[in-house]
């Protein structure tokens, strides 16, 4: 099967009848695309190591989600706000990663009068479910504090696994309106650096206890799913794992072409189809609900 034709830039999210199974793409066609997609990995590669140091700490107004070993926080009682007319966005950044993964979305965001937040995990996590259930005591703090009961999370690669066990395992849908995934393996990736070390990372394995939970049934999940993968993201092997294929979910996948990994939350396009995604009319507003595909950049 031959992929769709790309759009660029994205100017409208599409919802196809079916989502078929993705083949790999031949590697040859795609070599000069490769190499130039690699180079700008190692120059993304380096911008981030050279602004990870001002994203280790906490973003104002948000903490870090604790270790399921820190002491409870002391109760406090925050008033909440008048919520404005779009919810808050949550960021939840990749592995062994921080906050400032997202510089270039969130200055996107906010241009466009949307309050993003980003929340830092430890890269001492060991596993996705009690990340996920750190992640959701912070959705609640953040609907407490802001008066809105529901957010939209965008997360790029661990960050949409953790978002996603949340929504579909934990009841997070309740709360998530839109969950926006960035180069995430749904699937699970035969590719993952430190597989047999770390073992968050071997949960983003294919065949993992996670991912299978994952492929249970979700019947009545009411978050709506974005998800975006790269023909060229060598971290997702197949790339087709990085697209959500379940039939009980309410999914777009969009292609990006051209850029690779840890790209995807740095692209300027990518960053405003991620903005366009969380613009769209919830589930009751729009009259296409069915899984579907398109492509950006």
């Amino acid at each position: 099967m031959k992929f769709p034709p790309p759009l660029s830039p994205l100017t409208h999210l599409t919802r196809l009848p079916s989502l078929p199974r993705l083949p790999r793409p031949p590697g040859p066609r795609l070599s000069s695309a490769l190499l130039g997609a690699t180079a700008l990995e190692l120059f993304v590669l380096a911008g981030r190591l050279a602004v990870y140091p001002f994203g280790l700490a906490p973003e104002r107004g948000g903490t870090a989600p604790a270790e399921a070993t820190d002491p409870p926080a002391p109760a406090t009682t925050v008033p909440p706000v008048v919520p404005s007319a779009a919810p808050p966005v949550v960021l939840l950044h990749g592995f062994i990663d921080n906050r400032s993964a997202f510089v270039v979305l969130r200055r996107t965001l906010t241009r466009h009068g949307r309050r993003p937040e980003s929340l830092n995990y430890s890269p001492l996590t060991r596993d996705v479910r009690t990340a996920a259930g750190l992640l959701g005591r912070h959705v609640e703090e953040i609907c407490a504090r802001t008066g809105h009961s529901r957010v939209d999370i965008v997360g790029h690669s661990l960050g949409g696994l953790i978002a996603r066990y949340y929504v579909q395992r934990l009841g997070g849908d309740r709360r998530v309106r839109t969950l926006v995934t960035l180069g995430t393996p749904h699937g699970g990736t035969a590719v993952a650096p430190g597989a047999g070390v770390h073992p968050i990372v071997r949960q983003m394995r294919g065949g993992s206890s996670v991912i299978e939970e994952l492929r249970g049934p979700a019947p009545g999940c009411r978050t709506r799913f974005v998800s975006f993968w790269s023909e060229l993201d060598q971290v997702m092997v197949p790339v087709g794992t990085a697209c959500v294929d379940h039939p009980d979910l309410d999914a777009v996948n969009v292609r990006v072409t051209g850029i690779g990994h840890l790209a995807l939350p740095v692209h300027p396009t990518v960053a405003a189809a991620v903005r366009e995604a969380l613009e769209a009319p919830e589930a009751g507003e729009d009259d296409a609900t069915a899984t579907g595909t398109t492509s950006a950049a």
